[in-house]
């Protein structure tokens, strides 16, 4: 089988509406919104909240996401992605097929999105 890896960059900085991951949506932070539908998907093997903020971290600690820490020099979000893959794969000794950016700001992502 392929090991497939969701991969979902998040920051607080952003320019049009900072802190943006951790707003409720009806209740619910934005980025539990969007993990919780990533692993809703059965072609995700893992899924991965790559952050440079440690608000955001500890949040995902606290409903026992997998996150990991990324440097705050980053400017595109695949370049986010692309330092979270490198520092997984060392430190959990995985490779992986697949990898798959779902955005951090994309509550309404479902299975079947992902799928296609």
């Amino acid at each position: 089988m392929t090991k497939v890896l969701a991969i979902i960059p998040a920051r607080m900085g952003s320019s049009r509406f900072p802190g943006k991951p951790l707003k409720k949506i009806n209740g619910i932070p934005m980025i539990q919104r969007v993990y919780e539908n990533v692993i809703k998907s059965n072609i995700i093997n893992e899924t991965l909240i790559a952050t440079c903020d440690k608000e955001i971290f500890n949040f995902c600690k606290q409903i026992n996401a997998n996150v990991i820490m990324t440097s705050i020099k980053h400017t595109r979000a695949s370049d986010r992605c692309a330092e979270a893959l490198e520092k997984y794969q060392k430190k959990t000794k995985k490779k992986y097929a697949v990898v798959c950016m779902v955005q951090g700001d994309e509550p309404l992502i479902n299975s079947q999105m992902i799928k296609e």
